[in-house]
């Protein structure tokens, strides 16, 4: 039983040491990003109730979410997705509020997956929401802070594909076919499947019109010139419409001078059902998936009894650091940077007054004793270990100090350790 209590369940594991500090180091400089743009730290619980995630608020199905009881009876549920959480806490907190509200957060999501499938069950996401602003402003706002959070990370190479939730559906809705045939389209869509499209648009009765959509729909990829292409396919004024609104958002893209990182894809299926317009997903190379996803979610709000337009974005820390690995681009833990300070019982009341000094000059430094029975050499190897970058050896009136960075060692006076820390 004890060698089981060692291991953590499938689809979750432990962080720690070194891994752990590039972690949190991340979101701190990508937390700078979004503070640099005025959003606001909200935080939400880890578990809600079951009807905030619900088959009407659009998000992932029943069965892939982590559910237990409380002592009344109420089916709880893990959050598996952050923006309905914000959403509910702005409809609670912001009900009256009808300006530009930004908020942004950093928590864990919790996913049931079938056989997890190899993905975690759980994954910390960083993001932003910002609410009461209909705007194309404020979509390429999230679409430039996710660009910003990449450039921050450390990312040379990568992409922001833009997709329109909007031209899918005014398409969809147009056909006058089964809701079985629709769900068929949708799947073969989000599989980029070309040839099931055809054969299954073979058998039916479509306008024109939406028949070449469709069988064009894996084409609809490219730069902002495919949105032209995408225009001259269709007179549907709602078709037309998303397009002009994706022009309007790359206008002011292209303001920031951040075009290059941009593309365009008409094919791209949203997974989660409430979002209502603008959808876009960043990539790189070294994972299998975006490490990034946003979208516009105006009805969202709604379901919370508050009437208003927002839109988001997350960033996938776990994905990204993932990337940033294979990619072999460091990430600086700098400010998790600290020292330590041996000492003997006998230099207890030097010891003390000294790391108080170094701790109020906003030196880290790790109080310890060091037995004089046991080996000083391992003791350093370990503090190197940890990633401390100086040990300080405290003997009567004289320091050693153990520079780990430079591997050098030297011995000053007690004062003149003073004089220079």
């Amino acid at each position: 039983m004890k060698e089981k209590l060692l291991h953590t369940p499938e689809g979750v594991r432990d962080i720690y040491h070194s891994e752990c500090k590039r972690k949190k180091a991340l979101e701190l400089k990508l937390h700078d990003v979004l503070a640099l743009y005025g959003y606001q730290d909200i935080e939400t619980p880890a578990f809600e109730f079951f009807d905030v995630f619900n088959s009407d608020t659009g998000t992932v199905s029943s069965r892939e979410m982590f559910k237990f009881f409380d002592r009344n009876n109420n089916t709880l549920v893990l959050r598996p997705d952050m923006t309905p959480s914000i959403a509910r806490s702005a409809a609670k907190y912001y009900y009256d509020c009808r300006f530009p509200l930004r908020l942004s957060y950093v928590g864990d999501t919790f996913m049931n997956h079938h056989s997890y499938q190899g993905k975690p069950a759980q994954k910390t996401e960083l993001g932003a929401e910002h609410i009461n602003d209909d705007s194309p402003e404020a979509d390429a706002e999230a679409v430039i802070m996710m660009i910003d959070c990449f450039l921050a990370a450390g990312l040379d190479e990568f992409r922001i594909d833009i997709g329109q939730t909007e031209f899918y559906r005014a398409v969809i809705d147009s056909l006058k076919v089964e809701d079985e045939i629709k769900a068929r389209i949708h799947e073969l869509i989000e599989n980029k499947n070309s040839l099931g499209m055809e054969l299954l648009l073979s058998g039916l009765d479509i306008e024109e019109e939406y028949r070449v959509i469709l069988e064009e729909y894996n084409e609809l990829y490219g730069d902002v010139a495919m949105l032209e292409k995408a225009a001259g396919l269709t007179a549907n004024p709602r078709c037309r419409k998303a397009l002009d609104r994706l022009k309007q958002v790359y206008d002011v893209i292209c303001e920031y001078g951040y075009e290059r990182y941009i593309g365009f894809d008409l094919g791209m299926v949203n997974y989660y059902d409430y979002y209502t317009g603008i959808i876009f997903r960043g990539y790189t190379y070294g994972t299998g998936d975006a490490i990034g996803k946003g979208g516009r979610y105006d009805n969202l709000l709604l379901q919370f009894g508050k009437d208003a337009p927002a839109i988001g974005f997350t960033i996938l820390i776990d994905d990204l650091m993932m990337a940033l690995s294979r990619q072999n681009i460091s990430v600086s833990i700098k400010d998790f940077d600290y020292a330590v300070l041996l000492y003997k019982k006998a230099d207890r009341r030097k010891a003390i007054s000294l790391v108080s000094s170094l701790r109020d000059d906003g030196i880290r430094t790790e109080l310890s004793v060091h037995d004089e029975n046991g080996s000083l050499d391992s003791r350093l190897k370990f503090i190197k270990y940890q990633g401390a970058r100086k040990a300080f050896v405290l003997e009567g009136d004289m320091v050693d100090i153990h520079d780990f960075v430079t591997d050098q060692r030297s011995r000053i006076s007690l004062q003149e350790f003073r004089e220079e820390y």
